[in-house]
C-alpha cells in the first residue's frame, strides 16, 4: 500500500494539472495516487460502469490476491448501445470488453487478473459519440485487523470491527451475511449491533463478514447521470459456536 505522502503528493499535482511532472519524474498516469480524471466526450452518451474487485480466498492482502470483473452500460437516445468498443486501461494492460446480454442485462463486461487500483475508462461508438480518458483513483487494498480470520464470536453481543486502509474511500459498505449490506464510514473502526448473525445455538456456524469500498467519478464527457466507479471487497470468516448443553 501506498504511503500518505506519496498519496498527498500525487493528489496535489493531479488537482495542480502537473500530468507532465508525473510522466518526467517516472510516474504515469495509472499510478496510484494519481487522482480522479472526468474525462472528455460527446456528453452524447449515458454510461454507467463499474471495476469490482473479489478477493480470490479468505482475506486478501495484496493487489494480485484478486479477481477484477468490468461491467459497463452505454447508452445512446435511451437505447443500449450494443456496437462499437469499450476498453479499461489499467497497469496491467488495455483489456476490450465484449457486449453481452443476459439475465443481469445488456452491458459490456469484461475481467482481469489481480486489482491495479487505477482504472480508465474509454467509450466510442459508431465512431462519433465518445467518452474517453476517464479514470477512478480506486482504494487501497483493505485488511481486517478484528476480528481475526476464523475468530469465534458471540451473535448475541455486538462485534468490534476494525481495518486497516490508508486513505479513506468515498463509500463503505460492510455485510455480515446473509443480511444485506450496510452503508458506514471508512472510518477503520465500527461496532456491529447484536444479532446481526442469523443463529440457531445448536451447531457451529460459519459467517462471511464483507466489507466493499468505493471511488467514483461522474465523467464529464457524458450525460449527467453517468458513473465510473472502482469497488474493493475483502473478507473475513468467524465462527458462530454451539451453546453448551
Amino acid at each position: 500500500m501506498r504511503t500518505r505522502l506519496a498519496w498527498a503528493v500525487a493528489r496535489l499535482r493531479a488537482a495542480l494539472g502537473l500530468g507532465l511532472c508525473l510522466t518526467a519524474c517516472g510516474g504515469t498516469d495509472l499510478d496510484p495516487g494519481v487522482g480522479n480524471g472526468r474525462g472528455t466526450g460527446t456528453r452524447t452518451l449515458t454510461v454507467t460502469g463499474a471495476v469490482y474487485a473479489l478477493p480470490r480466498q479468505g482475506q486478501a492482502r495484496a493487489g494480485a490476491d484478486f479477481a477484477v470483473s468490468f461491467s459497463v452500460r452505454v447508452s445512446l437516445d435511451s437505447a443500449p448501445a450494443t456496437t462499437g468498443s469499450v476498453t479499461v486501461t489499467s497497469a496491467t494492460g488495455k483489456v476490450p470488453l465484449t457486449f453481452r446480454n443476459d439475465a443481469s442485462g445488456p452491458a459490456w463486461s469484461g475481467h482481469a487478473t489481480g486489482y491495479d487500483e487505477v482504472y480508465v475508462l474509454d467509450v466510442v461508438i459508431d465512431e462519433v459519440h465518445k467518452v474517453e480518458g476517464v479514470r477512478v483513483d480506486g482504494p487501497d487494498v483493505h485488511t481486517f485487523l478484528q476480528p481475526r480470520e476464523g475468530a469465534s464470536i458471540n451473535t448475541s453481543a455486538s462485534l468490534a470491527i476494525a481495518w486497516e486502509r490508508d486513505q479513506p474511500a468515498d463509500i463503505a459498505m460492510l455485510r455480515p451475511e446473509p443480511a444485506d449490506w450496510i452503508t458506514i464510514d471508512d472510518s477503520g473502526s465500527y461496532l456491529l449491533p447484536a444479532g446481526a448473525f442469523w443463529s440457531d445455538n445448536s451447531s457451529a456456524r460459519l459467517h462471511t463478514l464483507r466489507l466493499a469500498r468505493t471511488n467514483r467519478v461522474v465523467p464529464e464527457g457524458a450525460t449527467p447521470e453517468s458513473t465510473w466507479s472502482v469497488t474493493i471487497e475483502n473478507d473475513v470468516h468467524v465462527i458462530d459456536p454451539p451453546l453448551p448443553l
